[in-house]
């Protein structure tokens, strides 16, 4: 009778044991089905350096294990196309939304608004020779160049003349967006921000050291046949 009871208990031991060591190593086995999901996630196909736009052929989606991918790392190519990249981004490296800016709040800054070739030239403009301070960022203007003249035996002569014609203005005092309707009031500033190549910036520079300058606005509503013309 004891020996049945011994062996009663051995098995039951034996079972006992057996589910312990089965739970155990399910444990393992649900850990290792964890680390291997995977998520599909916006990689750099090659470097991408600081401030370049960003084109859907820069970019390719990768797998990569789901506890490895960040909170702000991309899902999509659309959310990073036509964005700018604040920081270089390494081949591979997942693409995360804090690394990338919008266009339009980029265009705020003015190196970022000054196109491949050309400089950004600061003029100072008064009330009047800023056309009653109605000049607004990313209108284009006339510069005009008034000189005194000093003649020998004769009295002295202005000369006026346009010295450069359509430049595109980037901004007028800190200001590098246009107005708003809903503002009432326009503050007034003393300096326009220009967009000019390097010989007109030399033209520029010159000329006001020499004279007086004056800036013509032209009209947006003409823009588009103006430059289909030239």
């Amino acid at each position: 009778m004891r020996s049945k009871l011994i062996l009663v208990l051995a098995l039951v031991m034996g079972l006992i044991t057996t589910m312990l060591f089965f739970n155990y190593m399910k444990q393992f086995d649900e850990a290792k089905a964890v680390n291997e999901t995977t998520v599909e996630v916006v990689v750099a196909k090659s470097k991408i350096s600081e401030n370049v736009q960003i084109t859907s052929a820069m970019l390719e989606m990768k797998s990569v294990p789901k506890d490895a991918v960040h909170s702000q790392t991309l899902k999509s190519v659309g959310e990073a196309a036509g964005k700018i990249a604040k920081s270089d981004i390494e081949t591979g490296e997942m693409v995360l939304s804090s690394r990338l800016a919008d266009q339009q709040k980029e265009d705020i800054f003015v190196s970022r608004k000054v196109q491949e070739g050309y400089r950004a030239v600061s003029v100072g403009a008064d009330f009047v020779r800023s056309v009653s301070n109605l000049i607004e960022p990313e209108d284009f203007v006339d510069v005009i160049f008034t000189e005194v003249v000093k003649v020998s035996g004769e009295e002295d002569k202005i000369e006026t003349e346009i010295i450069l014609d359509r430049v595109r203005v980037l901004a007028v005092g800190r200001y590098m967006v246009e107005s708003t309707e809903d503002e009432d009031e326009h503050e007034e500033y003393s300096s326009v921000t220009l967009e000019l190549t390097d010989k007109e910036t030399i033209k520029l520079v010159n000329a006001s050291e020499r004279g007086y300058i004056h800036l013509a606005m032209h009209s947006r509503v003409n823009r588009t046949s103006e430059k289909d013309s030239e």
